[in-house]
């Protein structure tokens, strides 16, 4: 568990540091920063919560398109 953690956050990281060369990726993660300081998370909280919640949303899109 402590090992995929520390994937998580060295990717999370490494987003940081390319963001540099990427505006609109730096505004996407100053909009993330302050959304987890509004809810009193990390920062790394909050990239997992919107990574897990489009992974969700994702799955259940599949899921309903083979429904139908």
């Amino acid at each position: 568990m402590l090992e995929s953690q520390q994937f998580f956050s060295r990717m999370v990281d490494e987003l940081v540091e390319f963001s540099e060369y990427d505006p609109e990726l730096a505004d996407g993660i100053k909009w993330l920063d302050e959304q987890a300081q509004k809810k009193g998370i990390t920062f790394y909280d909050m990239v997992f919560e919107v990574l897990y919640k489009h992974d969700v949303n994702s799955k259940a899109k599949d899921w309903l398109s083979t429904r139908n």
